[in-house]
């Protein structure tokens, strides 16, 4: 069985000095979790607040989800945007959208502020349909987009389609019929049976170098307001009326307000000191999900992509799906090529099974990423491909497919900015800023964000 290594983890610089906590502090606000959620909480509070901020990590900055993910970007929900107008309306539900699309701004201030200048691509993405169904769930979206006031996905449908001249006029103008060779073009695939494409601005960046380098910046800019603790778990946190109390690691941190940048699902005990009860309820929001990918090299000779395909007529982006990247990626100093990330494989674990980033990488998985890039991708059918890494990682579901980002309801000294739903870099660094406005005091309005009262 092979190991699991990240190419994301690999870029980072190992020789960084950390630091652990060794005594009792006391702060404003205290951050649970270094990885894409938690430096976005701080990068915000700190620049829009006058707080003095600590950052706790049970082991090392981005050293989990977000140093094991997909290091794709993108502006959308997993669940379908029909099925969250159906639930929360359609107002809200475009204004979710709308928010996570703003987040490209924010992750740009970000790189404006820090003065990065790490790798970080941006272009039109693309997701391959096999069935009516699919096509049909993406017209219906597009037509909410329309009657909500926001801009709807391209929608390329191939003029080949058994249905092509069949969609209900309803649809007008919200799809264009292309030739078949075009969806294959732009799905960079010679398999038969997709049907159409839909496309919208995605992106691939390392978010475990991204965070590694924020936070440089921000104990360089806030030496006397940011601290960063790693090797640090956090086992209770004691909620009171004025101030929150957390057990970490030997020692204890006072702080006034706690935010909570994890899985959503850590072996840490809420208590609530000053209300009803969160901790079994907490600890029922988030559910876990183990997705595995492998990644290999070949020659830097085409431009960066990410591409999703469904390709069961039955899959959709609430399912399991196959996800493909590409990105340069130097591999040895000086020495560049295309990373081709490909996953897909995920294991949902049994209640109360505990997740080992050190477990090693099933060869079950691997083999079906290998059999899928070999059916579906451009590459010669009978290459041995050669994976120069192999991971996986923990993602974090809520049971709605929404972030949990403001709050607790039983008691507002607790925040919540976590839930990654499979697509959580730009909802968390949207999840880091609206926690920042809550902890300025300003108003925030109603959003399908909220935590919900349990």
């Amino acid at each position: 069985m092979k190991k699991n290594s990240s190419p994301w983890i690999r870029q980072l610089n190992h020789e960084r000095p950390l630091s652990r906590l060794s005594s009792d502090i006391s702060t404003d606000v205290t951050i649970i979790g270094a990885g894409i959620a938690g430096v976005s909480t701080a990068f915000f509070t700190l620049k829009h607040t006058d707080k003095k901020v600590v950052m706790l990590e049970r082991f090392k900055l981005a050293h989990g989800a977000t140093g094991h993910n997909a290091g794709q970007v993108v502006s959308y929900f997993e669940r379908g945007f029909a099925s969250l107008a159906r639930e929360f309306g359609l107002r809200q539900a475009a204004d979710a959208e709308s928010s996570i699309v703003h987040a490209w701004e924010l992750i740009d201030e970000m790189y404006t502020d820090a003065g990065l200048d790490i790798p970080f691509s941006r272009f039109t993405g693309h997701g391959g349909l096999t069935s009516f169904q699919q096509v049909k769930s993406h017209l219906e979206a597009n037509k909410l987009r329309r009657e909500g006031g926001i801009a709807s996905r391209d929608l390329l449908i191939s003029e080949s389609a058994a249905f092509a001249k069949a969609i209900p006029e309803e649809y007008a103008g919200l799809y264009t019929l292309v030739p078949q060779g075009q969806i294959n073009e732009l799905l960079e695939t010679k398999m038969p049976g997709f049907l159409a494409v839909i496309s919208f601005q995605k992106g691939v960046l390392n978010s475990a170098l991204f965070c590694q380098e924020v936070v440089l910046y921000l104990l360089q800019t806030y030496p006397d307001r940011f601290s960063l603790y790693e090797h640090t778990p956090v086992h209770k946190v004691i909620l009171h009326k004025e101030h929150a109390v957390v057990d970490a690691d030997t020692h204890v941190v006072d702080t006034a307000k706690v935010v909570l940048c994890t899985n959503g699902f850590e072996s840490l005990h809420i208590i609530n000191e000053a209300g009803l009860e969160i901790d079994a309820k907490y600890h029922h929001l988030v559910k876990g999900k183990v997705g595995y990918m492998s990644g290999y090299l070949e020659d830097l000779t085409k431009s960066p992509t990410a591409i999703s395909y469904y390709t069961e007529p039955s899959a959709s982006m609430e399912n399991d799906y196959f996800y493909l990247t590409r990105r340069p990626y130097e591999y040895e100093k000086g020495r560049h090529h295309n990373l081709i990330s490909v996953g897909g494989p995920a294991y949902d674990p049994e209640e109360g099974e505990a997740y080992n980033f050190e477990d090693g990488f099933p060869d079950n998985a691997g083999a079906e990423i290998d059999a899928f890039i070999h059916r579906v991708y451009d590459i010669e059918p009978h290459t041995s491909i050669e994976y120069a890494f192999t991971w996986h990682g923990l993602m974090g579901y809520t049971r709605n497919g929404v972030r949990l980002i403001g709050p607790e309801p039983q008691n507002p000294i607790l925040l919540y900015n976590l839930g990654c739903n499979g697509v959580g870099i730009l909802p968390s660094i949207h999840g880091g800023r609206i926690i920042s406005r809550h902890l300025a005091g300003e108003k925030v309005g109603k959003s399908i964000f909220d935590v919900p009262v349990r």
